[in-house]
């Protein structure tokens, strides 16, 4: 296979303005999303992108960031770089300075992300293949050699997690018939904080006539009956045959999540998402306790795979949120999802992404890991300035076949 070598890297910032009350919850009230993208330049050869998203002031910060901590980068090969990643990204994320900043959270592990996620596209391109193959037509070892096991050795090893790997091999093809069917989805875009009650009705219908069975509404509001009011509207929509989820984005300190999840629990939630601060691990034990069956779910603000050790160690998720435009890209991403497994904790990803990259990711914990197929999260605000979006029929993600992550965007005024 050709031997593509980087000899450039780039950056820049670029910003969406979405449609009103788009994009809004409990926390954040912008309607911008914002994407700090790498690009990986090379020789007559493809062009790497990975990008991880922001919500508009401190894009600029990410893009710098990146700047700083890919300059080792140029001058190595796509395959050498990959055939040990998890070395690589091991020793960029201790950068000597810039560790301090972090370590493994905030705008470094974002820059980091970025970087991690132009690497794989790059790589998946140069083999001419979706990142989804990539990743299944990896041998054990090789995939095993993109992780960075630091800091959860205890926990999973690296022959821990060939062993996991090659356990699940003689079963791929069991499970392989998704790549046909496609994988499930949910509709986020139907409740919106800022939405008010007639749009989110408006967007629910049309969300069933399109195929989705499942739904979330952000809670978390000022107003406590706004949200038990919509919650129950909701589910009045779109039946009990139907899944909903209550997202709060962190709004409620304990006390008051434990008594407004009590509320919602009422009208059967599959989930309740990021009830409160996100790392506050033994809050989320006690919510967990407090309103079994119904479970928790969180990982969009969870930024490495230490705190996902721990919150898996405590018992306090049911449902696992990691985000490659969160933790340090598809790598952490993949070693998150080996944790899950030993902890048969289902990946439901938050998509930063919306869903361009994790429609590959979730194919690969389904076939090579033996996750169950649950749900990913569709956001569909961004998908025009994508140059091959994830496509979304009946409520499903249809696989995606171009070669790369799907990561590339637009020309600027395409």
């Amino acid at each position: 296979m050709p031997e593509y070598k980087i000899n450039g890297v780039s950056t820049y910032d670029t910003r969406f303005k979405l449609p009103p009350g788009a994009g809004t919850d409990s926390i954040h009230a912008t309607s911008e999303y914002c994407l700090a993208v790498t690009l990986l330049s090379t020789q007559n050869g493809p062009q790497g992108s990975g990008f991880v998203l922001t919500l508009g002031e401190g894009n600029q910060l990410v893009c710098k960031a990146i700047e700083l901590l890919a300059e080792p980068l140029v001058g190595m090969s796509i395959e050498s770089l990959m055939s040990d990643f998890g070395r690589f990204s091991r020793k960029i994320a201790d950068h000597p300075a810039l560790r301090w900043l972090g370590p493994h959270k905030g705008v470094v592990q974002l820059a980091l992300a970025s970087i991690t996620n132009a690497c794989f596209d790059l790589w998946a391109k140069s083999r001419g293949v979706p990142l989804w193959k990539l990743l299944l037509d990896l041998t054990p070892e090789e995939l095993v050699r993109v992780l960075d096991l630091s800091y959860v050795e205890d926990i999973l090893s690296e022959q821990k997690a060939v062993s996991m790997l090659r356990d699940k091999i003689s079963t791929r093809a069991e499970r392989a018939g998704i790549l046909h069917t496609g994988y499930p989805g949910y509709d986020t875009s139907v409740g919106w904080m800022d939405y008010d009650d007639s749009k989110v009705r408006e967007l629910t219908r049309m969300a069933l006539d399109q195929g989705f069975s499942a739904f979330k509404l952000k809670v978390g509001s000022s107003d406590e009956s706004r949200d038990l009011r919509r919650a129950a509207m909701l589910r009045s929509l779109v039946g009990d045959a139907s899944t909903i989820m209550f997202d709060a984005n962190q709004r409620w300190g304990l006390r008051d999540a434990l008594r407004i999840c009590r509320e919602l629990v009422a009208y059967h939630p599959y989930w309740i998402e990021e009830p409160t601060h996100p790392d506050d691990i033994q809050a989320h034990v006690e919510l967990s306790r407090a309103i079994h069956p119904v479970k928790i779910a969180a990982g969009e603000h969870i930024p490495n795979r230490v705190l996902f050790k721990n919150f898996l160690q405590a018992g306090a998720l049911s449902f696992i949120q990691v985000d490659c435009t969160r933790v340090a890209g598809v790598s952490e991403f993949l070693t998150v999802s080996f944790l899950a497994r030993i902890f048969d904790i289902p990946v439901v990803p938050h998509v930063g992404d919306m869903g361009q990259i994790h429609q590959h990711l979730v194919l690969f914990n389904h076939i090579g890991l033996g996750h169950e197929a649950a749900l990913l999260e569709h956001i569909p605000h961004l998908r025009n300035h994508f140059l091959h979006p994830a496509q979304v029929s009946d409520g499903v993600y249809q696989t995606p076949q171009e070669p790369g992550a799907s990561t590339d965007l637009k020309a600027k005024g395409a």
